[in-house]
């Protein structure tokens, strides 16, 4: 049985899904790709038992009308990236090998039975809506940063999905900080629904997405996320964790307020973080009136100072923070301007973020210097 399409076509599914599949596998199988084949439209999908991505393309030619097999990733994405653009690429079946013909390169490769390929059931959503793939991207990348990464409290190694009526908040936390954004959607009454997506989950979402205004499809089941775009379908079972009270933690009564140009005080923490400790990253921010003093040092005895110009008024204050903490916050942001809340030296700072389409807010907790 042989089918043929173009590499570029091939190599584009192959490297739409081919993040899910993890090179160390207890499963053969899940070190595969399962190809089907249905009315000459090729799906591959990629799974690793919590995650699965499918993306189509079209061939040029197939000589059976339904056909399913799976072939080994890491391989066959390695061989079709580094063949040269403009080959049409003939896959041809029997039994238990396939060999893969371009130009005058050949390779045989084994193949595994779709039968054993796990696949998760799509057809349960409870709750379904469309929203700009803008929109889901700018809240990701506004918020992803602040994700825990190996934390024992495994519902923080992820990011919160909160549905309420018209609108969408992403939350994610590690403890020390949260970033949380929020956007309308173009439907009502929907109920309200909270769902934690794994932080591999978020990451591989975030290279799916691009940043045009085409509608997706967001979709949630009782333990699984479905983004459906034209011509790829992600799915992401979700985690079964309680995620804590965001709202108890935004600060709501920070009335001194500290005002400066983004871009300068970035170029400025970007300086104090290199002589900053190597683990905590800790620098100390010194205010008064209208001047910020920024220092920092480490275990060596190497130490920076740098101040700048600021609109502040308030009474004189010494904080801490983690310098990476307020970098990711400025990074992330799209305004000349900053606007950073604070209460006293020993509370969280609150800064605030609009973009075309939402609405973020960080909290950063001070350090002990």
């Amino acid at each position: 049985m042989k089918i043929s399409l173009s590499r570029e076509n091939l190599l584009k599914v192959l490297q739409t899904v081919g993040g899910v599949v993890e090179k160390r596998q207890t499963m053969p199988i899940l070190g595969n790709v399962l190809f089907d084949i249905y009315q000459n439209t090729l799906t591959v999908t990629a799974s690793d038992l919590e995650i699965e991505t499918r993306a189509q393309t079209e061939l040029e030619s197939c000589e059976v009308e339904q056909f399913s097999i799976t072939l080994p990733a890491i391989k066959l994405i390695n061989i079709v990236r580094s063949l040269p653009d403009g080959l049409t690429i003939i896959l041809d079946f029997e039994e238990s090998r396939c060999t893969l013909s371009a130009g005058r390169s050949r390779f045989k490769l084994s193949t595994l039975p779709s039968d054993d390929f796990p696949t998760i059931d799509l057809t349960q959503a409870e709750m379904s809506f469309a929203m700009s793939q803008h929109q889901l991207k700018q809240l990701i990348q506004h918020s992803s940063f602040a994700m825990a990464s190996q934390d024992v409290r495994f519902y923080l190694n992820g990011m919160l999905f909160d549905i309420n009526n018209q609108s969408l908040r992403v939350v994610a936390t590690d403890g020390h900080r949260l970033s949380t954004c929020s956007t309308e959607l173009a439907i009502d009454g929907l109920t309200p629904t909270q769902a934690i997506l794994p932080r591999k989950g978020v990451m591989e979402l975030s290279k799916l997405i691009g940043d045009d205004d085409s509608l997706i499809q967001f979709s949630l089941a009782k333990n699984y996320l479905t983004v459906q775009f034209e011509e790829t379908v992600f799915t992401c079972k979700l985690v079964d964790g309680r995620f804590p009270d965001y709202r108890r933690v935004i600060p709501q009564h920070n009335d001194q307020v500290v005002q400066t140009d983004r871009e300068l005080l970035r170029s400025l923490l970007q300086r104090a973080s290199i002589l900053s400790n190597d683990k905590f990253k800790g620098i100390r921010f010194i205010l008064n009136n209208n001047l910020l003093a920024v220092n920092a040092s480490n275990s060596e005895q190497d130490e920076s100072h740098e101040d700048m110009a600021i609109d502040y008024t308030g009474p004189d204050m010494e904080i801490g923070f983690n310098v990476s903490y307020i970098l990711d916050v400025l990074n992330s942001m799209q305004e000349d301007c900053v606007t950073i809340q604070l209460k006293d030296s020993n509370s969280s700072c609150l800064v605030e973020s609009t973009s075309d389409v939402c609405h973020c807010q960080h909290v950063i907790m001070p350090m002990r210097l």
